[in-house]
Parts: C-alpha cells; structure tokens; sequence
C-alpha cells in the first residue's frame, strides 16, 4: 500500500521554486553565452543546393497524384535521370564528413564549444541540486501512474512504499533539463529555444553524408505508384456528399 506524504509548504519555496528559476536562468545564460562563442560561417552553396533539392522532391512525391501522369513521369526523369537527375550521386562523389570535420578546423572548434556550453553547466548544476537537494520529495503529479515511472519521478529515493506521484527534486532537475523548451520558445523566440535533447540529436547526428538524404530521395521516387487523383475527383467528391447526407 503507497502511503501518502505531506508535503511541507518550506520545500516548495527552498526547494521546488528555487530550482525551476535556477533551471530558467541557467538555459537563458546558456543561450547568450553559446551565441557569443558561436562563430559565423558562410554556408556551403553546394549543401544548401543539396537541401533545396531535396525539399523539391518531397513535394513531389507529396503531391505526385495531383498532377497528371505525363507531367509526374518528367518531373521524375528530371530528378532521378541516372545521366544528370539532380538526385543522382555517381559513386566515388560522395563526402567523407570524417575527412571534412578534420580538414577544416573551424567545424571542429564549434562543436567543442557547444558541447561545453552544454556539458559545463549541466555538470555544475547537477552537482549544486545533488549536494543542497539530494533527498527531498518536491511535488507530486495530480495524477497516478504506474510503476514503471518510479524510477524516472524518484530519483535519489530509495522508498517503494512511496506513491509513484511523488517527485523527488533530483528527478524534477532532469524533468526541467528536457521539459522546458515550450518556456523558452516564449522568452527567447520560437528559433532561439533549443532544449538538450535537440543538442543530443544534432550532436549525434553530426559527421552524416549529406549524399545519403539525395540518394534516399531518388529511391522514394523511383518507387512511388502514381495515381492522377483528378479523373476520380467528382466519384469520391459525390461519395463523401452522400455519407455527409445519409
């Protein structure tokens, strides 16, 4: 049986405030600090032309059945040609981004400095909650659930007999780390707000062959089955009217 806590009012205010504003101004700090050391780099004409190609063949395989079958078959020869479709690579052409990230310097240095704009304040504040905070039961969700999220909600709590609702403040500091994006999204604008585990992703994806995005394009058209939507438009226009009525 899960007992049931009291939570004291003191907690809330030395405990479950000070470290959500904490997590805010921390991220806010974060921000302004990786812009300054944010270098500006020209972009690549050749990968910004890769990506707007791409983005033209996924509107084309998006709309393909909205134009007839003629124009879906030149529009396909156009970017899948195996002479001179601009989604075609021929072997031999593609980047090596391991070769790249070494040849040229500047790339190298800014992944450093975002990755210790992330790793040093993470660690420095993991460290304050885990020395002042460590212990302490926080908040408790207004709902249940089930026990597969004890071990993610307490978190520096060894008690099974504690309801799973209650949050430990170890676990409301990972809950701020990786929640807080749709606060930022309103302090520092929509494109500024950029949570840890977006940084995870880019950092996990850095070093990928740009090729393979054309490559994956041009085989998503070769295979897709096109059918003109438009002979068939007044049949399910008709079918749809008849359901509305009946």
């Amino acid at each position: 049986m899960a007992e049931d806590l009291v939570l004291d009012t003191a907690i809330r205010d030395w405990v479950l405030i000070p470290l959500t504003v904490v997590m805010i101004l921390i991220g806010i700090l974060r921000y302004f600090v990786s812009k300054l050391m944010r270098s500006q780099q020209n972009p690549d004409a050749k990968v910004v032309r890769e990506g707007q190609v791409v983005i033209r063949a996924r509107n084309l395989r998006a709309g393909a059945n909205f134009i007839p079958s003629k124009s879906f078959r030149a529009r396909r020869a156009y970017f899948s040609n195996e002479e001179n479709g601009l989604l075609h690579v021929p072997k031999g052409q593609g980047q090596n981004p391991q070769a790249q990230m070494f040849s040229d310097p500047n790339m190298a240095m800014d992944m450093m400095k975002k990755n210790l704009s992330m790793i040093i304040p993470q660690t420095l504040t993991f460290a304050w909650v885990n020395f002042f905070f460590s212990g302490f039961v926080a908040a408790k969700i207004p709902f249940p659930l089930t026990q597969r999220f004890r071990s993610m909600l307490q978190n520096g709590i060894d008690l099974s007999t504690v309801d799973v609702s209650y949050v430990s403040s170890r676990s409301w500091y990972f809950l701020n780390l990786f929640g807080l994006r749709g606060l930022f999204s309103l302090i520092l604008g929509e494109e500024n707000a950029m949570d840890d585990t977006q940084r995870m992703m880019q950092m996990s994806g850095f070093g990928m062959d740009p090729t393979k995005n054309l490559s994956a394009e041009k085989d998503g058209l070769d295979i897709i089955q096109h059918e003109w939507a438009l002979p068939k438009f007044e049949q399910r226009a008709e079918a749809a009217l008849k359901k509305l009525i009946s």
